[in-house]
């Protein structure tokens, strides 16, 4: 023990508190403008996945700037000096308030959708975001110049408290932000808090650069950080960046599959990030609330459960959600963890973050601009799920002979189930049971990391392979999505049936042989309340103008007639190269007789810039799989679209939707809109063959109640009751309550 030890302690000239209330301020900011921004832009792209994605990336970048300019900002001399700097760029950055989309980039492209994405962003919120970002490693590396190790907790615990802050901003906003403040007023209060934390940054500076530093190995007293006398090897610094880059990626991956058929929206976007955030809150705990050991368990047996069930899409929505959320959650905590037993010392802090960053850009750098142009489907997911069992500690023996006896069942069983799934179609019991096998043998053999990750990636395959009864021919992948078309033989369609999927739900079908080939199928046929409508206002008027927001394969073009006219209103240009190629489907360029013309762009834009008045009708059948870009079924959007509508047209709803009731907030939005509406829950006839029809629900609605005389006295359509639910608007949507409410349809005993 020295002297100095045996002193009483001096009063610390800065709070250590203080520390934390700045870091904690900064991320919450950061966190809270991501999903902020992302909903200022979705109405403009259409509410494909992929603008959460992209955005990520994006913020990812912003992150690893912020970073980058902490750590070169260690060079710049005394705090004075540094905090002068930071001051200025801070002052800089407030520029571009308050956030909005500006007008420099003119309208979204269909053609090149992501950089148009990237480049608002970075006009709208790059500039605040990555100096926001430099905080938590700027103030912890000011932290260690002021208290020695062993003072207080150390830099590292601020970490903990900016992921805090970062997730109690994440929850905020979907919880009280959304549902309470207009998108402006938003804006507004996040430029006065931004304001609120220059002042706040400007005054730890202050306080800092006044304090006395201590003098530690690898910090001069006031003056910059040097080198430490330690080797810093780069397969150090690439295993720091590898193990950050998995979860991020498997960030985007896991949230790319669950918004596809569900909806893109903050609700939804911010419930892998939180999970992020928290893994990183428990990793660098003192005492992590998830032990390593315990995090290493249940994360063998959370991937074995995802990579079965990852292909069986008619699995229940909830089991679906809570199996690929723990998976995700648990390897994200088993990387962090691995992070923080490398961590190096206080003085090379700024570098690791660095590091951390660098790996955040990689893995969604990967999701968002690399796996589309290489992958035709989302195989990024699977693949890095697979890859993550490289995280586990390494143990290159195989420990037991029984590992390889496991092993060994194993292999036969995936190879065994696609088999017995494609000769015998009652086979599917046997199947499961195999893969649950599978299953059960990668846990137990989870010790030989090689052997559980060869098993991992078998049973990914396998499981691939025994769920997809589909014959997929040509698979398409845009930044709006998968489109996949399949064939089928229906003997009561003459023979062969082509089939378009978006994700994992069908969005049309033409019957291949001449006598059906122009016949409606599915969701467009005569016996639907769509082919209804068409029936009805085709008998009503000798011409048509009918306008189609939403593609697909093109199916309502078989119901124009020579005299009518057609315009589709679609946002992927992609789809448009589809349904014109007689390879694959031709309704648009066989069956219809009338002209057809192509509008590309999100439908809230484009139709914004057709005359009031033009169409007869007018439908509205817009989601890829059964994602709902909820921006296309406000009341202002229904007041766009009414107004478009001649005196006596007629607005066709289709909101099927096999996750979320869209029903009740549709008919709220209606009423609000000040139109008149009928609903039809129609199911398909019970002796029909497959794809004649199918389910579908459906509001029309009119401008006057005139216009819905033609429909009144046919019980199959009841009246929309609009007090259900509040309806949705641009500033307020409530797909949580969908998603309950439709949860309640399966579970009548919820309350």
């Amino acid at each position: 023990m020295t002297l100095q030890d045996t002193l009483p302690k001096a009063k610390p000239a800065v709070a250590p508190a203080l520390f934390g209330v700045t870091v904690f301020a900064s991320a919450t900011l950061v966190f809270m403008v991501q999903p902020m921004a992302a909903k200022l832009l979705l109405p403009l792209m259409g509410g494909a996945p992929a603008v959460w994605n992209t955005s990520m990336a994006f913020f990812q970048a912003a992150l690893l700037a912020g970073y980058a300019y902490a750590h070169l900002l260690q060079r710049a001399g005394t705090v004075r000096r540094q905090a002068m700097i930071h001051g200025g760029a801070l002052l800089l950055a407030a520029l571009v308030l308050p956030l909005r989309v500006h007008e420099l980039l003119g309208p979204p492209t269909s053609d090149h959708p992501a950089l148009w994405l990237l480049a608002a962003l970075a006009l709208m919120v790059g500039a605040p975001f990555a100096v926001l970002s430099a905080t938590a490693p700027l103030a912890q590396a000011w932290h260690a110049r002021i208290f020695r190790e062993g003072e207080g907790r150390g830099p590292y615990v601020l970490y903990a408290a900016s992921n805090l802050g970062s997730l109690i901003a994440l929850l905020a906003y979907p919880l009280v932000v959304e549902p309470t403040l207009a998108v402006q007023a938003q804006t507004f209060v996040w430029s006065l808090a931004y304001g609120g934390f220059v002042v706040l940054m400007a005054s730890l500076g202050l306080l800092v650069a006044r304090a006395p530093a201590v003098a530690v190995e690898g910090l001069s007293v006031g003056g910059p950080l040097e080198a430490r006398a330690v080797t810093r090897p780069w397969r150090q610094r690439l295993v720091w960046i590898g193990l950050a880059a998995i979860p991020s990626s498997l960030m985007l991956g896991v949230t790319t599959h669950i918004t596809t058929d569900v909806a893109s929206a903050p609700f939804i976007w911010v419930v892998p990030l939180a999970l992020y955030l928290l893994t990183f809150i428990i990793a660098f705990q003192d005492r992590p609330l998830i032990s390593p050991e315990t995090a290493l368990m249940f994360q063998a047996a959370a991937v074995a459960a995802c990579a079965v069930i990852m292909p069986f899409h008619t699995t229940n929505l909830v089991i679906q959600l809570g199996v690929h959320l723990a998976a995700f959650f648990l390897t994200a905590l088993v990387c962090h963890q691995a992070l923080v037993a490398r961590r190096p010392p206080a003085e090379r802090l700024t570098e690791f973050y660095l590091c951390l960053s660098i790996g955040g850009v990689v893995g969604g750098g990967f999701n968002a601009f690399i796996a589309p142009v290489i992958f035709t489907n989302v195989w990024e997911y699977p693949l890095v799920l697979a890859l993550s069992c490289l995280a586990r500690p390494w143990t290159w023996e195989t420990g037991p002979f029984w590992r390889w006896g496991l092993f060994a069942i194993c292999v036969v069983a995936v190879i065994a189930a696609p088999v017995l799934s494609g000769l015998y179609a009652q086979s599917e019991g046997v199947v499961r049971i195999l893969l649950g096998v599978v299953t059960v043998s990668a846990f137990l053999i989870r010790r030989s990391t090689l052997l559980f990750l060869a098993t991992v990636s078998m049973l990914l395959v396998s499981a691939q392979m025994a769920g997809d009864r589909v014959d997929v021919r040509q698979t398409w992948r845009s930044f709006f999505g998968v489109a996949r078309q399949s064939v089928m033989p229906v003997q009561a369609l003459g023979g062969t049936v082509h089939m378009l999927a978006h994700g994992t739900t069908l969005h049309g079908a033409q019957a291949q042989a001449p006598e059906h080939r122009c016949r409606p199928l599915v969701y467009y046929a005569p016996e639907t309340p769509i082919g209804q409508v068409f029936a009805a206002k085709r008998a009503e008027k000798a011409s048509l103008t009918i306008g189609a927001v939403g593609l697909g394969t093109g199916t309502v073009a078989a119901y124009v007639r020579a005299e009518d006219r057609l315009t589709f209103f679609e946002i992927d240009p992609l789809m448009v190269q589809i349904a014109n190629d007689p390879a694959y489907f031709s309704y648009t360029t066989e069956c219809a007789k009338g002209p057809i013309d192509y509008v590309i762009g999100d439908a809230r834009l484009t139709l914004e810039d057709e005359p009031q008045g033009q169409f007869d009708l007018l439908l509205l059948d817009a989601f890829s799989s059964d994602a709902v870009p909820a921006h296309l079924l406000t009341v202002e959007a229904v007041e766009m679209y009414l107004a478009r509508l001649k005196a006596d047209g007629v607005l066709v709803m289709h909101l099927s939707n096999r996750n979320l009731d869209l029903i009740s907030p549709a008919m709220a939005v209606v009423t609000a809109a000040g139109g008149h509406g009928l609903l039809q829950r129609h199911a398909a006839a019970y002796d029909s063959p497959i794809l004649w029809e199918s389910a579908e629900d459906v509001i029309i609605v009119t401008r006057s109640a005139e216009g819905l005389l033609p429909y009144e006295n046919d019980v199959r359509w009841d009246p929309v009751d609009g007090g259900l639910t509040a309806p949705w608007t641009d500033a307020y949507t409530n797909l949580p309550g969908a998603l309950y409410a439709r949860m309640k349809e399966v579970w009548t005993w919820l309350p």
